[in-house]
């Protein structure tokens, strides 16, 4: 069963009998102070942070002044619960990593906490003040009708004034005038509850926007696919050690067993036999090495993408010109994604565009890795020709990269990547 919200309650025949008028003073009662709180503590960070930042003590015044509506934003929420019994969740994603820093460079990066210093904002220089004088306004005039007999009973000289505008000289007048302001006080809580629902709203669609929900959903679907990647690669490394470590190495056996075989001068037919399975065995061991190569080759592992990509210049059958000034170690989903590209555009040069020369040029600049791969053949090449370039460029959009070719007919052909790679860290 879900529970009657503030909005609901106010349509209802008992609302003011029930808790909620209760509630909803309470709520707008308790903002008015919290934002004068808000206000002070504002002005005095801005302040003393401008003031003392020409001497650098006062930037990190102002670093807790860009953060002020984080607190302030979980207060909120808290209050919230005076007129929406179910939580609001907070926007913020968790850090990446543990540690102060991390913390402190997710929350400046999340529009959230922008979204909250902006509230903290509106809070203290537009919305208590409004808030004071529709309280005001609600309750002044009851309370002033209800004051004026303690105030007959206190002065001693039989009179009273009322709201400072009226002379009351009777007492009979002034427990007309209490009856009066008892009588207004249940008309005045639909009005009441009406601001405090609106309030509510208002800081529900401030704190929590609608698209905030989606944020937190594609946030976790980047987390999910480079879980993804992580596991696509540890399952690639596990096939690579069994295939190196077991069937390679059965392989080799053998082609010794066969050779010992052929030394021992058996009957020719069977020598023949034998020295042809044994050649059957190198070519099986030579095609499970490329294999092996081409799942994860072991030099981009151990030394990194600059070494893999220059031993594959190598074995080339058309000469390959490369320079990389890259670091010596990139994340290791971006060197595999970027040297299966490199990889893929080198083979079909060789295939198909006729060329004599390949030039291979990259580098690593502001969080951002760029390789560029050209050849002077006869260009045509197509993305969508069934070349495999459709799956580097899928391969690449996996860790946000993007893939870029220019083949017009007579050449040149360029396949350039560009993959993120903000954080550069050594491979332990």
């Amino acid at each position: 069963m879900h529970p009657v919200l503030l909005p609901q309650a106010l349509r209802q025949r008992r609302y003011v009998l029930g808790v909620w008028p209760w509630r909803a003073a309470l709520y707008l009662l308790t903002g008015v102070p919290l934002g004068a709180a808000v206000l002070v503590t504002l002005t005095l960070l801005a302040v003393a942070g401008g003031v003392l930042s020409v001497v650098l003590v006062g930037l990190p015044l102002l670093l807790v002044l860009a953060l002020a509506g984080i607190p302030l934003a979980a207060l909120e929420r808290y209050r919230l619960r005076l007129i929406h019994p179910g939580p609001l969740p907070s926007a913020h994603r968790p850090p990446a990593e543990p540690g102060l820093s991390a913390w402190l460079r997710t929350r400046l990066q999340e529009r959230s906490t922008w979204r909250e210093l902006a509230y903290a904002l509106f809070l203290g220089l537009l919305l208590w003040p409004v808030e004071a004088l529709a309280i005001a306004c609600v309750f002044l005039i009851p309370a002033g009708l209800i004051a004026v007999l303690p105030q007959m009973a206190a002065g001693g000289t039989g009179e009273a004034r009322l709201l400072k505008l009226w002379t009351v000289e009777s007492c009979p007048a002034a427990w007309a005038l209490l009856l009066a302001g008892l009588l207004l006080l249940p008309p005045l809580a639909y009005p009441l509850g009406a601001l405090a629902a609106g309030r509510a709203a208002l800081t529900r669609r401030l704190l929590h926007p609608p698209d905030s929900g989606l944020a937190d959903r594609v946030d976790e679907l980047d987390r999910s696919r480079m879980r993804l990647v992580h596991a696509f690669e540890a399952e690639r490394r596990r096939i690579e050690r069994d295939l190196h470590d077991g069937a390679q190495q059965r392989l080799v056996a053998l082609s010794m067993t066969l050779g010992l075989a052929g030394l021992e001068r058996p009957a020719e037919p069977v020598a023949g036999l034998l020295a042809k399975a044994r050649v059957q065995a190198d070519e099986a061991l030579v095609e499970i090495r490329e294999l092996i190569r081409g799942i994860h080759p072991q030099i981009l592992t151990g030394r990194g993408l600059g070494a893999a990509v220059e031993d594959v210049a190598d074995r080339s059958v058309i000469p390959v010109d490369v320079t990389l000034d890259v670091p010596d170690r990139l994340p290791e989903p971006v060197e595999t994604a970027a040297y299966f590209a490199v990889c893929e555009a080198l083979t079909n040069t060789a295939r198909h565009s006729g060329a004599s020369r390949v030039t291979v040029n990259g580098y690593w600049r502001e969080g951002e890795l760029s390789v560029e791969v050209r050849d002077d053949g006869t260009g045509g090449a197509d993305i969508d020709a069934g070349t495999g370039l459709q799956g580097v460029a899928d391969r690449l959009s996996v860790v946000d990269g993007l893939l870029l070719v220019s083949s017009p007919p007579g050449g040149p052909t360029v396949v350039r990547l560009r993959v993120p790679c903000p954080a550069v860290r050594p491979r332990s």
